[in-house]
């Protein structure tokens, strides 16, 4: 048992270290390629960031639900729901950007909980409840904001989606995550053999992700600081970190979405913590749609449109599997990072809407079929 569960953790990391090296490739050569060579500077590399930070937000809750062998492709169409909710309530019903944060948030978790209480009580496959939402909640969208855009004339709130940390503050993030990372490695040498040998290694293992941190942070101060949908989304990808690699719900997600007989027969509620992981995704996806929609500076009935094959997309590019049971928040952020890197680096080179879709559509396929076929050979 401890030699397959160790061979899982080094194909995982291979597969991590690939990611970064195909990331690190993408960027090269959408470098070289673009004109004035303006795809690695620090201006558009605060944009993509920013850009990343919708789908990367998605993303993480998405993870879990997909680790817990279910889907949901209804978070796009959300995103237009609860946006219009937070423009609604401010600009039509007078409310506070604090009410209307409070009450977007809550709707998408609402609707989450709807869904995964049909999901896992009423035993509808995920993938027909969500495709039913996917329709539904846009023509929500459409029937609040009547078809129209309503515009956001709150500063305040579109500061979510535009603004910039002080560079000050970018530094006290680095040194918030960095201190997280290193507490990390600490814990992880206590848990293990316990010995001064141990902790060496785990800090050296934890010294690239810290200058990795510092660097990126050194990249967003020299344009402008750190976007603050950036900060989101870094905080709940920690966040989401902490959930499924040290919390008993996490633990019980693997073990749900890789046998579910198996885990229900060993005491887990699977019902429970299958509704509760489309509570945390609705919730995530409200948050997602509060930036989306304070970058826009307006509700637009059709917000959101396709988010969820992106986020899809950044999971199982990520190295998670559709049948449940593998993945990490690591890998569906860096395979969010990708996505939007391919999004942004072709509108750079002024590839047609069509041939993008087309691109992002083939690497879904093939990352899926890469998938199944390490499946086999397992």
């Amino acid at each position: 048992m401890s030699d397959s569960k160790s061979i899982l953790t080094n194909r995982a990391a291979l597969r991590a270290y690939a990611m970064i090296g195909v990331l690190a490739a993408i960027w090269i050569l959408f470098h070289i390629i673009t004109p004035n060579h303006t795809f690695l500077t620090p201006r558009n590399l605060s944009n993509l960031m920013t850009q990343t930070a919708v789908t990367g937000v998605i993303s993480v809750g998405m993870l879990m639900v997909i680790v817990s062998g279910q889907i949901d492709l209804s978070v796009g169409s959300i995103i237009g729901f609860a946006g219009g909710v937070a423009a609604y309530s401010m600009a039509e019903m007078g409310y506070s950007m604090t009410a209307a944060i409070i009450a977007a948030v809550v709707m998408s978790t609402a609707i989450g909980l709807f869904q995964g209480a049909l999901t896992a009580y009423v035993n509808i496959p995920s993938f027909i409840v969500t495709l039913g939402g996917l329709l539904a909640w846009r023509g929500a969208a459409k029937w609040l904001l009547g078809g129209n855009t309503i515009p956001i004339s709150d500063e305040t709130f579109k500061g979510i989606g535009n603004a910039n940390l002080p560079v000050e503050y970018g530094w006290g993030v680095a040194g918030l995550l960095v201190a997280i990372v290193l507490f990390a490695a600490y814990r992880r040498a206590s848990t293990a053999a316990g010995s001064s040998d141990s902790l060496g290694r785990e800090l050296l293992k934890a010294a690239l992700p810290a200058a990795a941190i510092v660097g990126f942070i050194a990249i967003m101060n020299a344009w402008q600081g750190v976007p603050v949908p950036v900060v989101i989304f870094l905080c709940i990808a920690f966040l989401g970190v902490f959930i499924t690699r040290s919390t008993v719900f996490g633990r019980y997600l693997y073990a749900i979405g890789g046998n579910a007989d198996a885990a229900r027969l060993s005491g887990i509620n699977n019902r429970w913590n299958v509704l509760k992981v489309f509570g945390v995704l609705g919730a995530l996806t409200g948050v997602a749609a509060l930036i989306f929609t304070a970058r826009v500076g307006s509700a637009l009935p059709d917000a959101g449109t396709l988010k969820e094959l992106d986020a899809i997309a950044a999971c199982v590019i990520g190295g998670a599997s559709l049948v449940g049971g593998r993945g990490t928040v690591f890998g569906a952020c860096l395979g969010a990072l990708i996505m939007a890197s391919l999004d942004n680096g072709m509108s750079l080179v002024g590839v047609s809407d069509f041939m993008q879709d087309i691109i992002k559509g083939s690497i879904l396929v093939i990352a899926v079929g890469l998938d199944m076929a390490g499946r086999k050979q397992s």
